[in-house]
């Protein structure tokens, strides 16, 4: 536990000294996507009977800026140690593989929940968004940031320089981000992409996380847990995997 716990606080320090720009700034991103959009759209749309376009729009934001920076955290992370030539030390040390995926993951979902929880706060100064069911928002925004946490370590070890981590966020992250539904419903689109849109495991992160905010959802939210869990079990074991093979790790 004590090695467990070196690397975790270790973890939690590499993004904690720039916070200014690992917290503060995803805060602010995300402050103005809510102002520009509220603007634009607030008067014209409702998604929901009685649900302001902005009510709709929060718990989007917040869950996107989770995605977004648990990802970042672990992928960045890995990356760094790789080309700094430092991740040797980490696989010399008596941890497990198991201990070492936790730690990187574990810190993944507390970046993600500070800069949530920063988003939603600040939000409350200009708007009013209660949580209608605290746990299903917490729960999904735990096992969300997991997942992606699982995913930025898949992506720091397939990668071999940033550009290639650029690559892979900038291709498959921010597009199954903005396609999940952070900004509208999925059944005011076309029958054939709300097929697609199901296909994506962000929207049902999106989803069961904006269901402990409304109260309602497009689909159930026990669909959305179990997706999100399946995703998460099958990251796990495939980030676990390649850390104990070594891949491009031991070259």
């Amino acid at each position: 536990m004590t090695g467990f716990l070196t690397l975790f606080f270790k973890e939690l320090l590499r993004f904690w000294k720039v916070s200014f720009q690992t917290v503060v700034a995803p805060m602010v991103s995300t402050l103005l996507y809510l102002l520009i959009f509220y603007h634009i759209l607030e008067e014209r749309i409702e998604i929901y009977p009685g649900v302001a376009y902005t009510l709709f729009l929060i718990p989007g934001l917040v869950m996107m800026a989770v995605i977004q920076n648990a990802f970042a955290n672990s992928s960045s992370s890995v990356i760094q140690s790789k080309i700094s030539g430092n991740i040797v030390f980490i696989l010399l040390s008596p941890l497990s593989y198991r201990a070492i995926f936790c730690a990187y993951v574990l810190a993944s979902i507390v970046r993600g929940l500070l800069v949530g929880l920063g988003v939603y706060l600040v939000t409350l100064i200009f708007f009013e968004a209660p949580l209608q069911l605290p746990i299903w928002a917490l729960l999904f925004v735990i096992l969300g940031s997991a997942m992606l946490g699982a995913l930025g370590l898949i992506a720091g070890i397939w990668s071999d320089k940033f550009d290639q981590l650029a690559a892979f966020q900038n291709f498959i992250i921010l597009p199954l981000t903005f396609l999940s539904g952070v900004f509208y419903t999925v059944h005011s689109l076309p029958m054939g992409w709300q097929y697609l849109s199901h296909l994506n495991p962000f929207f049902y992160m999106i989803d069961g996380f904006r269901y402990g905010f409304l109260g309602v959802s497009d689909i159930s939210p026990y669909i959305s847990l179990l997706v999100v869990t399946l995703c998460l079990a099958v990251l796990s074991t495939l980030a676990i995997y390649m850390l104990k093979s070594g891949y491009k790790l031991r070259t």
